[in-house]
């Protein structure tokens, strides 16, 4: 009885059936983790590459402007959102998955930053508030030889987009992505009137809008 099941017990021990099966068994839990989560990745990082591009290009059409409506505004931010496609702007229950807020930042004598206008998509309570100081890096200056941010205007444009993943396996919840740019008005408006300088601004109205660059490499108008 002790020989049978000595036998058995080497044969067990030599029996190589199933082993393949046995080992994928094994492996694809893991395997299938990779390969979602490399999707899931992917998706991210494209997503966050198209807000990128919508913080870009939102900064790029307010600084051709030496004034700016609030229609003309309106029109920028909304169509700003097209950027995102072909992936989603809204979630199933008709919520915006993207915030976009611009504003202007300008410096006084000393070089300290305040808002002086601000525009979101996601309403006043999103837009910054007219007053509020910024810190500036010296990257912002306009002379690298010189890093000083005295006596400048800039547009900032920031965009959020909540990233949520169609399957939710390997990352759970909603992930946050944002980008933020800063771009220096292109035309020079010439103010304030105490300025000896080229001053380049954009000038946030309720009615008028115009694009006359005073002073710029290529004039225009529209």
């Amino acid at each position: 009885m002790i020989a049978a099941l000595s036998s058995r017990a080497r044969r067990l021990l030599a029996d190589d059936r199933a082993v393949a099966a046995t080992e994928f068994a094994i492996v694809a839990p893991f395997m299938l983790v990779l390969y979602i989560g490399g999707v899931e990745l992917g998706n991210g990082l494209a997503m966050n590459v198209k807000v990128s591009a919508t913080a870009h290009s939102v900064a790029d059409m307010v600084t051709q402007n030496t004034s700016i409506s609030t229609t003309r505004m309106q029109a920028i931010l909304g169509s700003a959102q097209a950027i995102m496609a072909p992936y989603a702007v809204k979630d199933s229950s008709g919520a915006s998955l993207i915030t976009i807020t611009v504003s202007q930042v300008s410096t006084d004598g000393n070089g300290n930053a305040t808002v002086q206008w601000s525009e979101s998509t996601a309403g006043a309570t999103a837009a910054r508030k007219k007053g509020d100081p910024m810190t500036l890096s010296s990257f912002t200056a306009p002379d690298p030889n010189n890093p000083s941010n005295k006596n400048i205007s800039l547009i900032l444009s920031e965009v959020t987009y909540n990233y949520t993943t169609n399957l939710g396996y390997t990352i759970a919840g909603t992930v946050k992505l944002s980008d933020s740019y800063y771009l220096f008005p292109r035309c020079s408006t010439n103010s304030p009137a105490s300025s000896s300088f080229p001053y380049y601004d954009v000038k946030y109205t309720s009615t008028s809008t115009t694009c006359t660059c005073i002073q710029h490499l290529q004039q225009k108008s529209c």
